[in-house]
């Protein structure tokens, strides 16, 4: 099957309230819940794969002050979530609603369970009320709703199930099509975008930088972003297109992570991946003589890399995606941006990669401000050393003969060959957890 540049775009990018993880929850409960409205549900089962668990279980959910917690996530989802905003499925919640929403964690059930052996997202949610029992499941993709039934029968006439939806869950389909691809290939679909494509890429930099302006003005998580401006009002740092990349770039993660309650534009299934495809690119804009619509090409070029890279790692990972994959996205659309051609593109994705290949995910959580800082930073400069004509060597370590077999090693290395760290990162941050919960 064959995909075109506005489908690729619409099955990537989507806008994301909060981290993508604890949403799939509140998601499925929130659908679960919906089929049975008049009534509030006795107890909530939750099943969840490692990597949801893990990305889930210590980053803040917008709108709640705070709050963070996988069980925490399918009570709002499961009382006050709307199925039908997707993930932005946290939208209705307000102050009094996170108050209801603990009280009811007090007196009734509220159980996430780790399938520790399963591979890829799932999530599972099983709510039990006095006239039956509704079970909702998201598989593929985090807002994909692969069925929901009624005392095990499926719910007849359901919108939160739908064919497209099940399209879209098949991931296999698009990913076998995008690894088909060369980057040159990916280049030429650019060529394709219309107006309502550039549109929807504006709309995504709104989005954006939404968030970056309000972690710059309010500091909230880290204020990683707030203390980078600092530094350069301060003339500690100098203020240049790298800086001013790292700057926004980590105010909106700073301001995401922190809980504040507006949505990003996600690339590849993931807010922070969004940020970091498209933030970098709009800074360095600033710097460089170039159209609106070179910019928002560039833009979705980033999306494009990013979703390449994201078909060879998997959705989630223990390879910080929003460094390889979102990153290579950026530094490719920089290298765009800037009249680079697509040798220097396969270049700055092969600088990148060198660069940041061996950072971890340890979930989500405010500190990923760090990482995505590092991320915008590295992306612009992988950018400008390939343009001037500095390339790391196909002979160098993970280093492929060409930007795809590159990307595809960073595959290997995801899916093959960090399993067991992995499951070491997540085994570290349990511990940790219940540690703290015991004290």
């Amino acid at each position: 099957m064959k995909y075109s540049v506005k489908e690729i775009l619409h099955l990537e990018v989507a806008p994301a309230l909060g981290c993508t993880e604890p949403v799939a929850i509140a998601l499925a409960t929130a659908a679960a819940a919906s089929v049975i409205p008049e009534e509030q549900p006795e107890k909530i089962d939750v099943w969840v794969d490692p990597n949801i668990y893990k990305n889930g279980l210590a980053v803040i959910i917008p709108g709640t002050g705070g709050l963070s917690g996988l069980d925490t996530a399918a009570a709002l989802g499961a009382l006050y979530g709307d199925a039908k905003l997707g993930l932005e499925v946290l939208a209705p919640l307000d102050e009094n609603n996170t108050q209801k929403a603990c009280k009811y964690k007090k007196n009734h059930p509220v159980r996430v369970n780790l399938l520790d052996s399963h591979h890829g997202i799932y999530v599972r949610a099983l709510l039990t009320f006095k006239s039956g029992t509704v079970e909702c499941i998201i598989e593929g993709v985090h807002d994909n709703i692969v069925s929901l039934s009624l005392n095990g029968e499926p719910v007849a006439g359901s919108t939160l199930v739908k064919s497209k939806q099940a399209e879209k869950a098949d991931m296999s389909k698009l990913e076998d099509y995008i690894k088909s691809l060369s980057l040159s290939d990916l280049v030429d679909m650019i060529g394709d975008l219309d107006d309502e494509d550039f549109l929807f890429l504006k709309e995504g930099i709104t989005y954006n930088m939404r968030l970056a302006e309000y972690g710059l003005r309010h500091g909230p998580g880290l204020a990683v972003g707030a203390t980078f401006e600092k530094l350069a009002r301060m003339k500690i740092l100098n203020r240049d297109m790298i800086l001013s990349a790292r700057i926004v770039t980590s105010a909106a993660s700073d301001a995401r992570m922190g809980g504040i309650k507006l949505p990003a534009m996600s690339s590849g299934g993931s807010g922070n991946h969004g940020l970091t495809a498209i933030l970098p690119i709009h800074a360095v804009n600033k710097y460089v003589d170039c159209s609106e619509k070179t910019m928002l090409e560039s833009i979705a070029l980033s999306h494009l890399v990013t979703a390449y890279v994201k078909a060879q790692t998997g959705r989630l990972s223990a390879v910080c995606g929003c460094s390889v994959a979102a990153g290579a996205g950026a530094t490719a659309g920089i290298t765009y941006l800037m009249g680079g051609t697509p040798s220097q593109m396969a270049g700055a994705i092969t600088n990148l990669t060198e660069d940041l290949a061996g950072i971890i995910c340890d979930g989500a959580k405010c500190g990923c401000a760090l990482k995505l800082a590092t991320a915008a930073g590295t992306a612009v400069q992988a950018a400008l050393f390939a343009i001037h004509g500095v390339n790391v060597h196909a002979t160098d370590g993970i280093i492929g003969s060409s930007p795809e077999q590159t990307m595809q090693n960073i595959g290997t290395l995801s899916t093959q060959g960090m399993i067991d760290t992995d499951r070491t990162i997540l085994k570290i941050m349990l511990e940790k957890h219940f540690a703290s919960a015991d004290i």
